[in-house]
């Protein structure tokens, strides 16, 4: 008799129940019973940086489904604060090195990759198999091949892969979405989106360091114009042409400062989109047949602010974004609910990433897309 592994045999186990739970006409989380849908899910942060300590850690702390059971760090300072702060037991704290070792430890469902980009598809790849549940931080990864790696090996793994893609979970773009799908002010005609920051003072942060982060702006802020372009005309582009500019090329020496970039859609529709590294931007808008609707702020932690034509507010209650997107993944492992940012969302935005990047580098030239439906959650 062949030798099965833990984690195949993991694997087939979950096949075989999803597969029971489908012929009775059940739902997976009805034919595990109450006790699954119930439970709250642990989750392991891999990287204790300004992300995880001041935004991840806190939503965890007050999400529903899911809670802080893990740490991975390769600072024993930080493992001894975290552990203090967060009663973790020292038999869920992990490095760089033991970090597959954490495929015994039952206590951990999903390991989140909160390292700088390069690393991503390492360690999302080394938590599939280890047979945990992946959430990796955006942008995917650096490369559409590396995207492909880590889907690939999520599949193979049987486990659930997500990205931290916080604005899928936040109402106001839900809000927009909901616009868009109903024609409320009838079909979109133009849609723009503008996220940036000014950087100073830290030329030696990893996001400037091309090696660590494989690109400036717009591999982090330009991800969030790219999505608000799609979720705001509910299309995907069929063609994107780009310009890059720096106005301090002595402190952006190894990435781009700032990005602009004109998107098709079907229909005719139009899209902007502006990234920088070098100037304060923060607003999408939409332009409909009838009216028009914004967001401004759109891209930060919140509270955001938004409003139409028709002289309506757009306004939420304030919830961490971290908590509802890290609560969403978790019912989505429990119940089988809308996975809101699956991997195939991450991938497609790193072919406009790419495509961005080429058209660029042969001065502006308009590059085909053929993305279809890839990544569209209603």
């Amino acid at each position: 008799m062949s030798k099965i592994s833990r984690r195949t045999f993991n694997k087939k186990l979950t096949q075989g129940m999803a597969g029971t739970a489908l012929l009775s006409g059940m739902p997976l989380a009805c034919g595990m019973g109450a006790e699954q849908s119930d439970k709250k899910l642990g989750i392991a942060l891999v990287g204790l940086g300004s992300y995880s300590s001041g935004q991840l850690a806190p939503g965890l702390v007050d999400a529903e489904h899911c809670y802080l059971a893990g740490i991975v760090t390769g600072t024993p300072s930080k493992a001894s604060q975290w552990m203090k702060q967060y009663n973790i037991p020292k038999e869920n704290v992990y490095n760089y090195e033991n970090f597959d070792t954490i495929a015994t430890n039952d206590a951990i469902d999903i390991v989140y990759v909160v390292l700088p980009n390069s690393m991503h598809a390492e360690f999302c790849i080394r938590a599939a198999k280890a047979g945990k549940h992946v959430i990796c931080e955006k942008p995917m990864a650096v490369s559409v091949a590396e995207c492909d790696a880590i889907i690939e090996a999520c599949e193979e793994a049987g486990v659930k892969l997500s990205v931290g893609y916080r604005m899928q979970s936040d109402p106001y773009t839900n809000e927009i979405k909901r616009l868009v799908k109903d024609k409320v002010y009838g079909s979109i005609q133009y849609v723009s989106s503008d996220a940036g920051y000014i950087s100073r003072g830290n030329p030696g942060q990893w996001r400037l360091n091309y090696a660590l982060s494989g690109g400036g702006a717009l591999m982090n802020m330009g991800v969030y114009s790219i999505q608000s372009n799609i979720y705001g005309t509910g299309m995907n582009p069929i063609s994107v042409s780009a310009q890059e500019f720096s106005t301090r090329p002595d402190y952006f020496k190894d990435t781009d400062e700032s990005i602009t970039a004109q998107m098709e859609f079907p229909n005719g529709v139009v899209g902007h989109m502006f990234t920088s590294h070098n100037a304060n931007a923060n607003r999408l808008f939409c332009s409909f047949e009838r009216g028009w609707a914004e967001l401004n702020p759109c891209h930060n932690y919140g509270p955001l602010k938004g409003r139409t034509s028709d002289g309506k507010e757009i306004s939420f209650p304030h919830k961490s974004q971290q908590m509802l997107q890290m609560d969403d993944f978790a019912k989505h492992i429990k119940t089988g609910s809308t996975n809101f940012a699956p991997g195939e969302m991450g991938k497609r935005d790193m072919i406009i990433v790419e495509a961005i990047y080429r058209s660029i580098k042969e001065g502006g030239k308009t590059i085909p897309l053929d993305l279809g439906t890839m990544g569209i959650v209603s």
